[in-house]
């Protein structure tokens, strides 16, 4: 109790009522509502930036570098256009993630979910006839649809038809999806010749980014373990530091070349920490609006172009329901019946996020696990959302903010979330085996095919499976039945578009 009175009067003291506990941004934010203070928001709201800040590098490399059908890249020109790509990328995850917590309060930031920018790069925009503008305008179509969802009530429905130890294990196969996520952005797992991965390079450790990844990660473990307030956003911040440090007396370099190739196998993985770079430059927002709503339905025909809008429905819809279902266990945000505060609203901004992404020619913008990072650190409410986002419009004009921090130095913190969310796996009854092993194909599908929506749908699927041949029909929500059906088609809509 005392470090959280310290908190409020620290934050508090100077800045007179409006900021005090039981002022106005407290009542509007319900900050004491939920156990949380001013500055544990403000330090949750930094460290969810800088643990996806990525995305900003990363969003322009995915969709940014790569051609459609017609051979023209994002924005209808001949060559890449990466620090437009990288402006929008900022604006839209900035406006989205304020967006999010103000109309949901709920500390969870928004940017281009990377499963669904990878998805338009590699099976939407190289179909014959296809533009970027065209499958940005498929990603609107998919957002309306969303919001039709919400509003209706649908999608709601089918949230609390979840099983709660199925949503237990939602919860934690996205612990060690997030784990692996970071082990591999730091290079201590990678993609080996003979298996599918392997320890560092080649089997073995090596190279400073790696080492720096090591040190953080032990620094924040030992931090954790002795309760330091606020050891998620140090790790970060130090480790930066020490990379720079590194950087600037080694010269490590990038691990990739300018064609991206990988040429310096123990170099950084994705950003180069330096501090000799231009830091204030006029955004490029070109390519907002550059959308064609209705351009994909006359390129490669209705059933196609539905197909399309389909997967990236289903794939949004249930991102969503697993990020919701890990951040609010991870805050203890939910009630004594699991149902999560303005679970409306967060639903009705997540959709708003996919119209916007598509508007902005982000790819659609979701919820990201990473905001466990954020809540992590005592984040409970929408003002830790105000300040990520402010971070990021701050990087429409300061883009290379983002890139100083390495995925080395942030990679620490999702191994700490995935271990915090991985202990809620004694909520779960394994001696149950009927939902057990829909709770074990939940879990081990995430990490194993790299996907939150593919272990969803397969402990969906499993679950309903073993309920009716078993006799159960009735303890399974109708619901269920149609979601676990949708998902059947889920996973072969790729073949049958390809044979479309």
């Amino acid at each position: 109790m005392s470090a959280q009175h310290d908190d409020t009067t620290t934050a508090s003291g100077a800045a007179g009522g409006f900021f005090s506990a039981g002022g106005a941004l407290d009542r509007f934010f319900r900050i004491s509502e939920r156990g949380s203070t001013l500055a544990r928001e403000i330090r949750g709201g930094f460290a969810t930036f800088f643990a996806m800040s990525y995305i900003v590098v990363l969003n322009p490399l995915i969709i940014g570098a790569a051609m459609d059908s017609t051979g023209l890249f994002l924005g209808g020109g001949t060559e890449p256009n990466l620090p437009a790509v990288a402006a929008a990328t900022s604006l839209v995850s900035g406006v989205l993630t304020i967006l999010m917590g103000v109309i949901g309060n709920f500390p969870m930031a928004v940017s281009s979910s990377l499963g669904l920018s990878a998805f338009l790069t590699y099976g939407i925009v190289v179909l014959p006839g296809m533009t970027w503008a065209d499958a940005m305008g498929l990603v609107v179509i998919e957002g309306i649809i969303l919001l039709i969802l919400v509003l209706t009530g649908f999608r709601a429905a089918i949230f609390n038809a979840v099983p709660a130890q199925l949503k237990t294990a939602i919860s934690v196969g996205i612990g060690l999806f997030i784990a692996l996520i970071g082990m591999m952005n730091a290079g201590f797992l990678s993609k080996g010749d003979g298996a599918a991965l392997e320890l560092g390079t080649g089997g073995f450790l090596f190279g400073w980014p790696v080492l720096i990844f090591l040190v953080a990660l032990l620094a924040l473990f030992v931090m954790w373990s002795a309760r330091v307030r606020g050891a998620i956003l140090y790790s970060i911040l130090g480790a930066t530091a020490l990379a720079l440090i590194v950087e600037a007396v080694v010269g490590v370099g990038s691990k990739t070349g300018a064609d991206g190739e990988i040429t310096n196998p123990y170099g950084w993985g994705l950003t180069v920490p330096t501090l000799n770079q231009e830091w204030l430059q006029l955004p490029d927002l070109s390519l907002l609006g550059s959308f064609n709503l209705l351009g994909s339905w006359q390129h490669i025909g209705v059933v196609s172009a539905a197909l399309a809008v389909f997967t990236l429905l289903l794939a949004n819809f249930f991102d969503l329901l697993g990020t919701m279902v890990a951040i609010s266990k991870e805050g203890d945000i939910a009630d004594a019946d699991g149902e999560i505060p303005n679970s409306r609203r967060i639903m009705v901004a997540d959709a708003i996020g996919a119209i916007g992404g598509g508007m902005g020619s982000m790819s659609s913008n979701s919820g990201f696990i990473e905001s466990t990072v954020g809540v992590g650190e005592g984040a409970r409410t929408g003002l830790a959302n105000v300040m990520a986002g402010l971070m990021f419009l701050l990087t429409i004009i300061a883009a290379p903010l983002a890139a100083v921090i390495p995925t080395e130095a942030a990679a620490p913190t999702l191994v700490l979330v995935g271990f915090l969310m991985m202990q809620q796996v004694l909520r779960i009854d394994w001696t149950d085996v009927e939902i057990a092993i829909p709770a074990f194909m939940t879990v081990v599908l995430m990490p194993f095919s790299y996907s939150i929506t593919n272990g969803i749908g397969a402990g969906f699927i499993s679950y309903v499976v073993i309920k009716l041949l078993r006799g159960k029909a009735r303890d399974v929500h109708p619901l269920m039945i149609v979601t676990a059906v949708l998902f059947v088609v889920y996973f072969v809509s790729g073949p049958i578009q390809n044979a479309l």
